[in-house]
């Protein structure tokens, strides 16, 4: 791989971040299958090849953003609905500790801020989570299952497609914001999906062109130094 090679895949991976605000501009279907028959690649344990994608686009993208939107929106009135809508399988930790929780935090209030969105404002909270189902106005969603017995290392494999799949997306000027928000709500999304019942949602992608005139796109998180996370020996 010569200089320029690496200036590419390096930029690739460097420039994607999470978008929060898409155009409507659509997509063409041979770019998407581009994308992901290059994600296809991700390594996996024996290669068993664990992950099913779906495409959602049009009616049936409205039609999840409709029912999804409207559990929120119940959910946030009714709390003591949230036993309905648990996750499979636990993202975030039960009890948080630094420096975890400190970025956690930093993330919200930087977001936020940006926004606008003052602490205790909890409409305009309310306001923005609702953006997350309604895919930040992204004309694509790309919905991640995996088979309920697979282990958790599928889940490690289905990993590594999802940054293939963001980093090929960006080599090719699309933008994309992955979701485990969608998580709670995998009853009405598998539902939706026409998935078997052996199937578990793990993550949503959300793809498109990003609006490059909507400032919460300038919102860029920091990564820590090499030297904090690192260790070397010799």
């Amino acid at each position: 791989m010569n200089t320029e090679q690496v200036r590419l895949v390096d930029e690739a991976i460097t420039s994607r971040h999470s978008v929060r605000a898409f155009l409507d501009t659509p997509i063409d279907p041979q770019i998407i299958k581009d994308i992901l028959t290059v994600a296809s690649r991700a390594p996996s344990g024996t290669n068993v090849q664990p992950w099913k994608v779906y495409v959602v686009t049009g009616q049936k993208r409205a039609e999840m953003i409709d029912r999804v939107c409207a559990a929120q929106i119940e959910l946030l009135q009714k709390p003591e609905l949230a036993a309905q809508y648990q996750e499979t399988f636990a993202y975030y930790p039960e009890t948080w500790i630094s420096p975890f929780i400190d970025r956690r935090r930093a993330n919200g209030w930087g977001l936020y801020g940006l926004l606008g969105i003052q602490k205790g404002e909890k409409e305009k909270m309310a306001a923005q989570q609702l953006r997350n189902f309604q895919l930040f106005d992204a004309p694509v969603a790309l919905y991640f299952t995996v088979n309920k017995i697979m282990g958790i290392g599928s889940k490690m494999d289905i990993s590594m497609m999802l940054q293939n799949v963001m980093v090929a997306a960006k080599a090719r000027g699309l933008d994309t914001c992955p979701q485990a928000a969608w998580n709670h709500f995998h009853p009405i999304v598998l539902d939706i999906l026409g998935a078997p019942e052996d199937e578990e949602l793990v993550c949503t992608i959300a793809l498109g062109y990003a609006d490059p005139d909507h400032i919460v796109n300038t919102f860029i998180t920091p990564r820590e130094p090499v030297e904090n996370f690192t260790v070397f020996l010799d």
